[in-house]
């Protein structure tokens, strides 16, 4: 497999640093080509501003969506960002690799988000009619790829559990995995999650590393996230509620939208 990791620390000697390094040795053991993006080491731009579309007249109020949609069809988005989507297309698994901070991924790695998932790219396609609503979640022009987070947390895994006062590990990761991964088309595996590593010693690293490895070799055979496909017939278009006679009648939230959802 040719596998892109995006690497969002910015320190290289942390705990994310040598996992990353962890991750990297195993999946070359195995036969796979890696290349990595390395957010803070190579000073990437995060925040979108004009700068990002060359094509937008300096008059011209900036609308980011549209903008961005006309550079992509223009071939002129900059030249990181074009960098970034041949590296997408040329992958066949995606790693986002960060710290949790404040309950979500660093502003870096939003901001490389932000800028190389454009319009026309990553989301505005397909189709938008009674039948379908565009080509996402699902669907669209990452489809057939696998990604995953692998994530370290400084609270405990038991303060991430269900009844947690964090909120579940799962529902916190809901906007990427289902958001910015499921919805240009990626089947996304479970997350890769440490926790507790504020507290990290020698002895925690080891178990920590093998049980990374272990996910590294099972890369492409771990059985993805079963989110609903939009297209396929569980939600109503084009209000995109879930059909009422799928699940529990009186369940809400995140988990409605993995297939068998019961409770």
């Amino acid at each position: 497999m040719k596998i892109l990791l995006v690497f969002a620390h910015p320190e290289s000697r942390s705990l994310s640093g040598a996992l990353r390094d962890v991750a990297i040795k195993e999946l070359q053991a195995q036969g796979h080509e890696v290349r990595v993006t390395d957010l803070y080491a190579q000073g990437w731009k995060s925040a979108v501003d004009r700068t990002d579309f060359p094509v937008l007249a300096p008059d011209a109020r900036l609308m980011p969506g549209a903008a961005s949609k006309k550079s992509f069809e223009a071939d002129a988005l900059t030249e990181d960002v074009k960098a970034e989507i041949v590296k997408l297309l040329w992958a066949d698994a995606l790693i986002l690799q960060f710290p949790l901070w404040w309950f979500a991924m660093p502003a870096i790695l939003k901001g490389w988000v932000d800028r190389v998932f454009a319009y026309g790219f990553a989301y505005g396609v397909g189709e938008h009619s009674d039948k379908r609503w565009g080509d996402r979640y699902g669907e669209g022009t990452l489809v057939g790829k696998r990604a995953m987070l692998i994530v370290t947390a400084g609270g405990w895994k038991e303060h991430y559990a269900p009844r947690g006062v964090n909120g579940e590990i799962d529902d916190l990761l809901f906007p990427i995995n289902h958001g910015i991964l499921y919805y240009p088309g990626y089947d996304v595996l479970p997350p890769f999650v440490v926790y507790s590593v504020d507290r990290f010693g020698e002895a925690d690293f080891e178990p920590a590393a093998e049980r990374l490895r272990e996910r590294m070799r099972t890369l492409a055979t771990t059985q993805p996230i079963p989110y609903r496909r939009q297209n396929g017939g569980d939600y109503l278009i084009p209000s995109m509620n879930l059909r009422p006679d799928l699940g529990d009648q009186n369940m809400t939230g995140l988990k409605l939208h993995r297939s068998g959802s019961t409770s």
